[in-house]
């Protein structure tokens, strides 16, 4: 990724916007200027963010996967169209945290691929009617954040495919929406458990944005039963943890095809970088060597959860294990690196195998350092989490705090997390 120095005048934060069958179909970037009311380069931070979300091939085709409820099958006024085959389905909205920046993307001309988020106070404003029919003319995706206490003028309510609320502003049952925004179907933010998400949907919310991450964790009941394939994936980290010779781990692999199958797939991807097509189990531990192939495993691991919301665990288990290896990136300690990516990937073991975490750890081989860290032991990874937790959740004096504990630059940070959301995005692909 290239060096933008305006990432150094923003704090960013990222969370999931999540469909009603429960997958991850587009990123909700904030973006918080330093200071609030500063308006950096609009132009370079746009760049930056094309770095990650690069325009699809053919054109700016892409919209926001989401269809308004509508039982009987039929498309209501206001939807986005279905994206185009081929089209990435994991597009990205901005929510920018500041008018003066937020003015200044408008201004900018931004690429069409790029959602944009505009606080309803705005929509109602006649002074920018005229630049929001221009982004929409343009091809711009917009969205109308917040529910507006006056009914939007009809011209610039067609300029929006739907309505973002938190969930503090929509306490009635039923999806009718306030005056204003009729003809938008709801998109809901806020969630912060799978409750919260389900209460959206009930409401007649397309999706919902937020980590369902704060349901009670699972408590011990003894040695749980263990589904095949998990059990497959524990025994290869653990014989790739012993070095054990490669006909006994692909024998292990054998087990279970669809396994192997998608190691594969993770291997080959974009994400891994590498000049040559891995074909067996015994071609990637020649390339890639036993301490790098462990960290994939734990990727492995981490995606045979089953559960109702699975999917968005798994995307957030493997952002955090990006995210974490490349915050290391700079002390140019490749173990600790290591350790970071499965310290992250495990972070949210526990709930994708709603097992405790104390259980797990007699299954799965993992560093001490780790070990410390995911039972709250005060681990030395646990300050690099601490950061991951307050990114996944848009909380800026968080980020701040914990960006100075670790004597990072906002700078850092930013890259960090755009280098973690393209190279997930590249193994999604």
């Amino acid at each position: 990724m290239q060096e933008h120095p305006v990432l150094g005048q923003v704090a960013l934060g990222y969370s999931p916007m999540i469909d009603r069958q429960r997958a991850v179909v587009a990123t909700r970037l904030t973006v918080f200027p330093e200071p609030a009311d500063a308006a950096p380069d609009a132009q370079a931070l746009l760049a930056a963010f094309e770095d990650v979300w690069p325009a699809p091939e053919g054109g700016p085709e892409l919209r926001l996967t989401l269809r308004p409820l509508d039982p009987a099958g039929a498309k209501q006024p206001g939807a986005a169209a279905a994206p185009a085959a081929g089209v990435t389905p994991h597009p990205v909205s901005l929510n920018i945290a500041g008018e003066a920046l937020l003015l200044a993307v408008m201004r900018a001309n931004p690429p069409p691929h790029l959602m944009i988020e505009v606080p309803a106070f705005m929509a109602v404003d006649p002074v920018h009617a005229s630049a929001l029919r221009g982004l929409r003319e343009a091809g711009s995706v917009l969205l109308i954040k917040g529910r507006p206490t006056v009914p939007v003028a009809p011209e610039v309510l067609a300029c929006f495919s739907h309505c973002i609320v938190e969930a503090g502003e929509d306490r009635r049952s039923g999806p009718a929406p306030a005056p204003g925004v009729r003809q938008v179907s709801t998109v809901q933010a806020g969630a912060r458990t799978a409750a919260d998400v389900e209460q959206a949907f009930q409401r007649g919310a397309v999706a919902a944005i937020g980590w369902p991450f704060d349901d009670p964790l699972p408590k011990a009941q003894g040695r749980s039963t263990v589904p095949t394939d998990v059990q497959v994936v524990m025994q290869l980290i653990q014989a790739v943890e012993r070095e054990e010779p490669v006909s006994r781990l692909e024998a292990t692999l054998s087990r279970d095809p669809t396994l192997a199958f998608r190691l594969l797939r993770y291997l080959n991807s974009p994400a891994f970088g590498l000049s040559a097509e891995i074909n067996s189990f015994g071609h990637a531990i020649m390339m890639l060597g036993y301490r790098r192939l462990k960290r994939w495993l734990a990727v492995l691991l981490a995606s045979s959860s089953k559960g109702a919301y699975a999917k968005p665990l798994m995307h957030a288990a493997v952002r955090r294990g990006l995210l974490m290896e490349e915050l290391a990136r700079g002390n140019g300690d490749a173990e600790m690196r290591g350790e970071m990516f499965i310290c992250g990937v495990f972070s949210l073991l526990d709930r994708m195998m709603q097992q405790p975490i104390t259980e797990l750890m007699t299954q799965v081989p993992v560093p001490e350092r780790v070990q410390q860290t995911l039972r709250g032991e005060s681990g030395p990874y646990e300050p690099y989490l601490d950061l991951v937790r307050a990114l996944e959740q848009e909380a800026v004096f968080e980020i701040r705090e914990c960006t100075e504990r670790l004597l990072l630059g906002p700078a850092e940070v930013n890259r960090a997390l755009l280098v973690a959301l393209r190279g997930a995005r590249q193994l999604d692909a």
